[in-house]
């Protein structure tokens, strides 16, 4: 991960928000009871129901952890702009919400192990914009080092040269964006993944850059059928180490719980298997 994918922006006020960890009473040791944050609208890794319960991969795959290890798990929303401080601030225990570990979030929370790895895509309307890109081509890998990455987007900058980029902001991939695409295009940062989609649709913008799992959930909705993946999905380590669970750095005890649950759950095929009912592929890293 949007969001799966997210929060470059909100490390600032994370690290304020670590000023309430003097004052906050040190919780049980027990934890027989936590409480986890997700957005409820990045589907399919979480989304909310017509009648407001929350659904999707995460919230499926929380409630399998929490009954292996006999907790009582309560799901909240939360926007992305409160949410490492409201982890920090005690109201909530978990963060969740396709959240990708790399090491500037490292520097103000914990995360568990891996649950998922994905990849990243853009989309247009038509998917012709970009140079089409199949078999080999049709996956690139990228590290963090620009010496490689520029000369392997080439042809996506000089196809994008004055179009209009959408993409949401505080995701990991905003800083990617906005390094190598910002100085021949136009950038324009979204609160919502969804609301750049529907700025896409409107002809506001050119293209949206996000997690091909959001894409293929909203591209199977009939509105959205004139949508296509434009030139090639975008992985390996320029995104992180996988999309994983945020926890606050003091509790390394609740970390070592769902760590274990969720390498469990690796182990025995059950992740394996969510991942194929809500993204139609394997995930697991």
């Amino acid at each position: 991960m949007k969001y799966h994918h997210r929060f470059t922006g909100m490390l600032v006020a994370g690290v304020l928000g670590a000023a309430f960890l003097a004052v906050l009473p040190a919780q049980g040791k027990e934890w027989k009871s936590v409480t986890i944050a997700t957005e409820g609208s990045y589907e399919p890794w979480n989304l909310t129901l017509p009648g407001g319960k929350l659904s999707g991969f995460e919230p499926e795959l929380m409630t399998i952890l929490c009954e292996r290890m006999q907790m009582q798990c309560k799901l909240v929303v939360q926007n992305w702009d409160g949410m490492i401080a409201g982890l920090q601030a005690g109201k909530f225990d978990v963060l969740m919400d396709a959240i990708v570990i790399t090491p500037d979030r490292q520097k103000v929370i914990d995360f568990t192990v891996p649950y998922a790895a994905t990849a990243a895509s853009f989309v247009s309307v038509g998917g012709k914009i970009l140079p089409e890109t199949t078999g080999d081509k049709a996956i690139i890998k990228l590290t963090n080092d620009p010496a490689s990455i520029n000369p392997a987007i080439a042809g996506l900058r000089a196809a994008l040269k004055g179009k209009t980029i959408g993409i949401a902001s505080g995701t990991v991939y905003t800083p990617f964006i906005d390094q190598y695409f910002k100085d021949i295009a136009t950038v324009r940062e979204y609160n919502a993944s969804a609301d750049a989609i529907l700025d896409l649709q409107a002809g506001r913008i050119d293209a949206v850059f996000d997690d091909v799992t959001f894409f293929t959930s909203i591209m199977s909705r009939p509105e959205n059928k004139d949508l296509g993946f434009d030139g090639p999905k975008i992985a390996g380590p320029v995104w992180g180490q996988g999309e994983a669970l945020g926890i606050r750095k003091s509790d390394q005890d609740l970390k070592a719980k769902f760590d274990g649950a969720i390498k469990t759950a690796m182990a025995d095929g059950t992740v394996k298997r969510l991942s194929e009912k809500w993204f139609k592929t394997d995930v697991t890293p």
